[in-house]
């Protein structure tokens, strides 16, 4: 099994301990997300020095009107790292309104430009801006990933791109049918799940901190939303990311 998004430089326990006890979970590989230049930076060391450990790097939208947002060739060297397989996470929020939503705007372009030059994939976050997301998408031909999928609304558009989908604790929780019922409608080569951690934990772990290990708590509830056997599809879900991200050992 993977975890295909994990914040390993914010949780609290050492990247180490985190992925021993994720492996004794049945967690084999994670990969960690950058969500500015310093943590883009972390999550590069940290995949260098953990085995089974990857990076995805990008400037979050929280961050677009920040120093950052103007330090995307930095971004450009940190992406020529050999772990490095997204670009990401990116995208738009509309809840928060951290940073102006031109400025969201602007950045999500240019680092959707900077994943094309690249030729790597893009991790998009997305709440509370739809429509303006897939208008900013529609011009971008590589992979796409919906990281913690949350709006069923977008899941048309996703099906008919082929985009891939992943799915957080927040399909474990009892208040969230909606999710469960959008898993089922995801085709099998296009699935994917992550902890998102250490934010959203499972419902088995709620009100603690989130790590790579709880993933098997929400393969558990995709399998049952699914009706799959949980062990063929960690298998299956393991191998899209080899195929979203382009895995190597």
């Amino acid at each position: 099994m993977i975890d295909t998004h994990a914040h390993l430089d914010a949780c609290d326990d050492p990247p180490d301990v985190l992925a021993a006890r994720a492996r004794e979970a049945g967690v084999r590989r994670i990969i960690t997300v950058g969500t500015g230049i310093e943590s883009c930076r972390t999550a590069v060391a940290i995949a260098a020095r953990e085995e089974g450990v990857y990076a995805a790097l990008g400037v979050h939208p929280h961050g677009a009107a920040g120093d950052d947002a103007a330090r995307l060739d930095e971004l450009r060297q940190l992406l020529a790292d050999e772990r490095a397989v997204a670009v990401g996470e990116m995208g738009l929020d509309f809840f928060r309104d951290y940073a102006p939503r031109d400025r969201q705007l602007a950045l999500f372009e240019a680092e959707l430009d900077l994943a094309a030059e690249v030729g790597k994939p893009v991790v998009i976050h997305t709440r509370a801006a739809d429509d303006e997301t897939l208008a900013v998408l529609r011009r971008f031909d590589g992979t796409v990933v919906l990281h913690c999928f949350s709006s069923p609304a977008l899941l048309p558009t996703a099906l008919e791109r082929g985009w891939y989908v992943s799915f957080a604790g927040n399909v474990t929780y009892p208040k969230a049918p909606e999710l469960r019922e959008a898993t089922a409608q995801v085709p099998a080569d296009r699935l994917l799940a992550e902890t998102d951690c250490p934010y959203l934990s499972p419902q088995p772990r709620r009100g603690r901190p989130n790590e790579p290990a709880n993933v098997m708590h929400t393969l558990a509830v995709l399998a049952e939303a699914r009706g799959e056997d949980a062990d063929e599809l960690a298998a299956r879900i393991d191998a899209n990311a080899d195929a979203a991200f382009d895995l190597r050992p």
